[in-house]
């Protein structure tokens, strides 16, 4: 006859099973979430992020108010854009994610912005000398020298771009250790490489913004959606570390990273 758990034991099954099914129901509901766009507003209560003090839509918004053609390079589903009150006669913005692409459309030509599809590779499919703004916030990848080739002289370029070693904490929370990429994207690296491409850099700023993550659907919608910070996750590759951290946050609270973002405007003279 097997003998009978004890009670300590059936206790200990009993909160297995609990985590195991708080966590599979976690698991789920960020595999179900819908990523496409770029708006965040799903991680409400599962997610915060501080902002930079310096309010990039409201600066971009009143910019765009004084352009003449505008154009918006990886504007992902042209949420931050459309914030705007008022667009120039000519405004026009670049999506590569056909999903980004759908929702950006259904968002901007109702304002007279027209969306391009571009795969954000050089050239960008526009004249030189076309536009007196281009902006971006958060691109993955800045071409200046095609940057520059599109701004017509005293044109200015405007953006919000994400910094050197941005959410490192999440990422190598999967990833482990991962110095050479630190040094990416730094503010001064970029600095140098606009002046390389001909412009002026008239205002540099950086911030260091904290991140808190209250559960593992958060992650798991945060990976799905910011492909490019763990490739090729899935759940079933990654589940084990998602248990860990799962478990680790319902031991110790919220996980903590750091976002690092740097504000930069660069004139063509």
């Amino acid at each position: 006859m097997d003998p009978v758990p004890s009670i300590s034991t059936a206790v200990r099954r009993e909160t297995i099973r609990c985590v195991a099914d708080a966590f599979d129901a976690l698991i789920k509901i960020g595999t179900e979430a819908d990523v496409s766009g770029w708006d965040f507003s799903w991680l409400a209560g599962r997610a915060t992020e501080e902002r930079p003090e310096w309010r990039y839509a409201v600066q971009l918004a009143e910019r765009l108010g004084r352009a003449s053609a505008s154009l918006d390079i990886q504007t992902g589903g042209g949420e931050v854009l459309a914030e705007a009150a008022v667009f120039p006669p000519t405004a026009v913005a670049t999506e590569s994610w056909p999903p980004n692409i759908d929702k950006a459309t259904r968002l901007l030509h109702p304002r007279g912005v027209a969306v391009v599809a571009d795969a954000d590779e050089p050239p960008l499919p526009f004249a030189s000398e076309a536009f007196d703004l281009v902006t971006s916030r958060h691109p993955a990848t800045v071409w200046w020298d095609e940057i520059a080739r599109v701004l017509r002289p005293g044109g200015t370029y405007f953006a919000q771009h994400v910094g050197p070693a941005s959410a490192f904490e999440l990422i190598e929370f999967f990833l482990g250790p991962q110095p050479q990429a630190r040094r990416g994207r730094h503010p001064d690296d970029e600095a140098d490489a606009a002046r390389a491409a001909g412009l002026e850099v008239v205002d540099l700023r950086t911030a260091s913004l904290r991140i808190e993550i209250n559960d593992v659907a958060a992650v798991v919608y945060l990976l799905r959606k910011v492909v490019w910070w763990v490739p090729g996750f899935t759940v079933e590759k990654y589940r084990d570390r998602l248990l860990d951290m799962h478990q680790q946050i319902e031991r110790s609270g919220p996980f903590v990273a750091h976002s690092t973002r740097h504000l930069i405007e660069a004139r063509r003279p």
